[in-house]
């Protein structure tokens, strides 16, 4: 089996088309079907049913494809390791992100961490909570950023580095408005705005309002944070956000109170793989990372 083979492969069942494969590969498509054929032959199996150009992934080669892009993973950490050993400093960091934390956390961690070592590359992947646990395990990235951090997983190291309140952002002509602070119960007859089902956010939100006997009435959702402060800069509802999500910038005809009774936070941090090493540059990153927040919490109070 030669690692070209392996890459034709992913290829081939990324886009499900032997011609456009070989396209994105700069190859031939005769290259690209003669080296998937020997492969098979090698395997001893159909890891393909073919309708002209046009295939699909048998049972066996959707399994195989699991492995195999795992072992492309491994392969890039290792040639990567090999040009960081003599420069850490200079290595790439690939790091994943929830949209709750592409305004302020991952941009100032980022930015502060540059200072320090200027030379240092980011490719930054956005997904949603499962997604980043998923890319974690399977080495598509070998650390994200979450909130809540997942700490009883067995494939996966979280490290807490600080909990945040989750806020009220209300439209300004609501009646709590001019309220300090609200109790969430004030909010139960309202229309909330939250992120579709499968958010672990919307969790959090929903699993607060029902603590305290109800269940929230959701009149829009939104994909991502921005999307969400919108509608509700828009009197289309109410919402509740991480505090932290508007550091930056409060939206246009809203405001931010606090919560009480019950408080709702969520626990911030990053994932790690337990059955991989970090590459050094990574390591670099994830013990600064600790440092850094340590730091700032010890600022702010």
């Amino acid at each position: 089996m030669e690692l070209r083979q392996i890459k034709y492969f992913i290829e081939v069942a990324k886009r499900e088309h032997v011609t456009d494969a070989a396209h994105a590969l700069h190859v031939a498509q005769s290259a690209v079907s003669r080296q998937i054929f020997n492969l098979e032959a090698e395997l001893g199996v159909d890891l393909f049913i073919r309708e002209g150009r046009t295939v699909k992934l048998t049972p066996i080669g959707r399994i195989f494809l699991e492995h195999m892009e795992q072992a492309i993973h491994v392969i890039d950490d290792a040639t990567q390791v090999i040009e960081e050993y003599t420069d850490p400093e200079r290595g790439t960091i690939h790091i994943g992100f929830p949209t709750s934390m592409a305004t302020y956390i991952l941009p100032t961690a980022i930015s502060a961490f540059r200072e320090r070592y200027p030379h240092v590359k980011f490719q930054l992947h956005q997904g949603s909570y499962n997604e980043l646990k998923e890319a974690v395990v399977k080495g598509i990235v070998n650390m994200a950023l979450l909130g809540p951090v997942p700490m009883n997983e067995k494939k996966l190291h979280g490290t807490i580095l600080f909990t945040e309140k989750i806020v009220a952002l209300l439209p300004a002509n609501h009646p709590k408005a001019i309220a300090s602070t609200v109790y969430l119960n004030d909010l139960r007859e309202d229309g909330f705005v939250l992120f579709p089902e499968g958010f672990v956010l919307r969790d959090i939100i929903i699993n607060g309002c029902q603590q305290i006997g109800f269940q929230p009435k959701i009149s829009f959702e939104g994909e991502d944070i921005d999307a969400i402060k919108g509608l509700v800069s828009a009197g289309l509802g109410i919402s509740l956000v991480p505090e932290i999500t508007l550091v930056d910038c409060l939206p246009r005809a809203t405001v931010k109170k606090q919560i009480i009774e019950p408080s709702i936070s969520r626990t911030v941090g990053v994932i790690i793989p337990k059955e991989r090493q970090l590459l050094p540059t990574e390591r670099l990153f994830y013990t600064f990372l600790k440092e850094f927040f340590t730091r700032l919490e010890e600022f702010q109070y």
